[in-house]
């Protein structure tokens, strides 16, 4: 059975391995893998797991190309297309959220950037909230100003979503409106304006293992705090329709890689969960998962929140109380 060498797993463990070190994860069998993963999960987050929840606040038209989006106007997928949502009904929704057991409402937006009079509205819902549920709020806006993020972390955002989606070299084949340099400069405005960064990755789209290691480098290079982890689920008349599903063990393994790499960082469970890993989804914490998007994601259906907290007691672990 292979085994890293006791140089290379201390590396590995400091954070000081390098890309091509970390690709000796992959020689490791499942078992020897995801105990690995498990034990680092356990070090740092012992029996606890954090949940989220989204608002699609604005769906579809957006003039980005990337190749799996159902959003994209460049991709005539049948979904839902509306504009920001009405304060009230967007302060409703997040409301709504708030009763669940979800450390974070993420209000989510399509497009490259949310604009000013947006901006502004979505300021006005923040002012109205509960101090105790302002504080529970992530935002998705895209490609944001620095002023524009400051603006947030006044107004009481403690989070900022921005994927990288892949790797600096792979990118180019699934956007080319947007470059990953531009992607990679928005999470370093948002952790200079003050806010947490929630930034991860789309998995399953023809990257390599090397890709995928690469992108975790970068994500542990920008200090992110939160990884989600999200698998392709193909949307009908985009340009990766025809893509298979990851196979369920490949996903793990995935997750299960990321931790070793990130072994501190929350790893967030998202898009794409159900239909890749069926009747394996407990396995995510066996993999090294210390967190999960429940409820419905932007343009998909996803896990009731009850399955995922009666899946969560099932695995001798307990939800995180939502932050004050």
């Amino acid at each position: 059975m292979p085994h890293l060498s006791s140089a290379v797993s201390a590396e590995i463990l400091s954070g000081a391995a390098t890309p091509a070190q970390a690709l000796q994860l992959l020689q490791l069998p499942d078992e020897e893998l995801f105990a690995g993963a498990e034990r680092l999960r356990r070090a740092a987050f012992g029996t606890r797991i954090s949940l989220c929840a989204i608002i699609n606040a604005r769906s579809g038209n957006c003039g980005m190309d990337c190749r799996f989006c159902a959003q994209s106007r460049h991709n005539d997928t049948p979904i839902d297309r509306f504009p920001l949502l009405d304060e009230g009904l967007l302060r409703q929704r997040i409301l709504d959220l708030a009763r669940w057991p979800v450390g974070h409402i993420g209000i989510v937006t399509s497009g490259g950037a949310l604009q000013a009079e947006e901006l502004a509205s979505v300021l006005r819902v923040l002012a109205a909230l509960p101090e105790a549920v302002r504080g529970r709020v992530c935002t998705s806006f895209g490609r944001l100003s620095p002023d524009a993020l400051r603006s947030l972390a006044r107004g009481g955002v403690r989070r900022f979503h921005h994927n990288l989606e892949s790797s600096r070299a792979f990118y180019p084949r699934i956007c080319s409106t947007q470059q990953w340099e531009q992607r990679r400069d928005t999470v370093r405005h948002v952790r200079e304006a003050g806010l947490s960064a929630c930034t991860g990755g789309l998995f399953g789209l023809g990257e390599s293992w090397e890709d995928r290691i690469d992108l975790a480098f970068s994500l542990r290079e920008l200090g992110v705090d939160s990884v989600p982890i999200n698998f392709l689920h193909p949307h009908p008349q985009t340009p990766l329709a025809d893509r298979p599903l990851l196979a369920a063990n490949e996903a793990l393994r995935i997750i299960a890689v990321f931790r070793h790499i990130l072994p501190t960082t929350t790893l967030r469970v998202c898009g794409g969960r159900p239909e890749t890993l069926g009747d394996r989804q407990p396995d995510i914490f066996r993999a090294g998962a210390n967190a999960l998007m429940t409820g419905d994601y932007l343009t998909t259906h996803g896990c009731a929140v009850e399955r995922d907290c009666a899946m969560i007691a099932a695995a001798g672990l307990e939800v995180t109380a939502p932050c004050a």
